[in-house]
């Protein structure tokens, strides 16, 4: 996948900000498998339905989940795009580390 837009740092945050909450990791993972109405997904957690749909409302803030109306119900939608994003700016950190690790390497090649 290709991402022409960057992030922003205060995306950036946001994001992570969001998926730093287990609760929310998992109300991703369980979007993405699948849409849920805010009323099932509040059966997984010890929680109320409101602090539920709180933590919906973050992720939707954010853009990774979507919530659409079904009948009286809300369904749950996830959205992978904001984590591929993210992914990206993840990679492009790696590279980085990699390319340190390399020149580490070849220093240490030339002392031997």
């Amino acid at each position: 996948m290709v991402v022409d837009q960057e992030l922003t740092d205060e995306e950036v945050d946001r994001i992570f900000r969001a998926l730093a909450d287990s609760t929310r990791r998992d109300i991703v993972r369980r979007t993405l498998a699948a849409p849920a109405s805010v009323s099932a997904l509040a059966h997984h957690y010890d929680m109320s339905f409101a602090a539920v749909q709180k933590h919906v409302a973050v992720l939707e803030e954010v853009g990774l989940v979507t919530k659409q109306p079904r009948g009286r119900e809300r369904h749950v939608h996830g959205n992978a795009d904001p984590i591929a994003r993210a992914q990206e700016l993840l990679d492009h950190y790696e590279a980085i580390w990699r390319s340190r690790v390399e020149q580490l390497d070849a220093l240490l090649s030339e002392t031997e």
